[in-house]
Order: structure tokens, then C-alpha cells, then sequence
């Protein structure tokens, strides 16, 4: 059952204009995917003068990682907060996403994991056209970890 954006605002630590998702259309235990119109909003938190670039796309599939987190631990009890630790092997298809016309389809793929880091392959893409891809480490509540500031 697709999971919409008032879901997502429930959900997840981002509010207003900065959850920038629409909703899960699909998810399992290993993957998550998700779709996306804020990327055409002139109001885009992300949003430079020049528009959006398609760096932000990193973004969006960070919310899409944290959605799969809240469905994988709703029956748990409270999701631990999930910090991206890392952001590699980015590839950039297009220079910007504000003039894609489309609603963006974004997902993440769990890779492995454990009880404190998982490692997610994502993509973004329109239909069959892929817009940027890449892979990520969450790391759950990196605050706990070392001592004090």
C-alpha cells in the first residue's frame, strides 16, 4: 500500500518544505522506492539561483533511506536517528533536476548492514532514464558514539 506524504511528515525528522518526498510507493525489507514533484518547486529548500542542481538528488534518496528505516523499525518502537556518514561512487547524469519535467522515482537498495551502520546503493531516475546514482553509509545515532562536546 503506497504510503503518502503525510505519512512521510509523520515519519520522519524532516518537516514542511525540506521533506521533500511525495510518498513510498513500494518497500521491503531490502529496498524502498519512492517518488518526488519538489524538485520543480520554486520553493525547493536546495534550491540556489541557478536552480537545482542534480547534487541534490543525494538528498532525496537520503529521505528515502530514512523512510525505509521507519518501516523497518515501525513494529520496534521509535527509529534511531540515522546520519549520512558517507556519499560515494556518485554519478551525475544530468547537470540540473528543476527542468525535469517528470516526477523523480527515487530508490535505495540495503546493501548490508548491522546495528549501528548500512550501507544503501540508490539511484534517481525518470522512468527508464537515470538521473543520478551512487551508494551511501548511514550510520544510526552517531551522537552516542566517542564521548561529549
Amino acid at each position: 500500500m503506497p504510503l503518502d506524504h503525510a505519512w512521510l511528515l509523520a515519519h520522519l525528522p524532516h518537516q514542511g518544505s525540506m521533506c521533500l518526498l511525495d510518498g513510498v510507493t513500494e518497500w521491503n525489507a531490502r529496498l524502498i522506492r519512492c517518488t518526488a514533484s519538489s524538485h520543480r518547486h520554486a520553493d525547493n529548500p536546495l534550491r540556489a539561483q541557478d536552480g537545482l542542481g542534480a547534487v541534490c538528488g543525494v538528498e532525496y534518496a537520503a529521505q528515502a533511506m530514512a523512510a525505509h528505516g521507519a518501516l523497518l523499525t515501525a513494529a520496534a518502537g521509535v527509529p534511531r536517528a540515522g546520519y549520512l556518514a558517507s556519499v560515494r561512487s556518485v554519478d551525475l547524469h544530468v547537470a540540473r533536476l528543476d527542468d525535469i519535467a517528470a516526477d523523480l522515482d527515487i530508490e535505495a537498495e540495503r546493501l548490508s548492514g548491522d546495528d549501528n551502520t548500512i550501507l544503501y546503493d540508490f539511484r534517481v531516475a525518470v522512468g527508464n532514464r537515470l538521473l543520478l546514482s551512487g551508494r551511501a553509509t548511514v550510520v544510526l545515532d552517531a551522537d552516542k558514539w566517542g564521548g561529549s562536546t
